[in-house]
């Protein structure tokens, strides 16, 4: 998933700009804004757009602080 994610990590603010490349040990997630294409909406991008707020959760989840 790409957006744009803005992370605490070793007490140093980092931007990353796929999901897949943000650490699995966090502090804090500080900005959590996943692209979303222009409607009309293919199925596919439907179900990664519902995965969303899954993935958000998962990363809190990671957060140490």
């Amino acid at each position: 998933m790409e957006g744009v994610f803005v992370i605490l990590v070793d007490g140093q603010i980092r931007t990353y700009y796929k999901y897949e490349d943000i650490p699995q040990v966090i502090e804090n997630v500080i900005k959590f804004l996943p692209n979303v294409p222009p409607p009309p909406h293919t199925d596919e991008q439907h179900r990664e757009m519902d995965s969303h707020e899954s993935k958000f959760k998962e990363l809190l989840k990671r957060e140490t602080r």
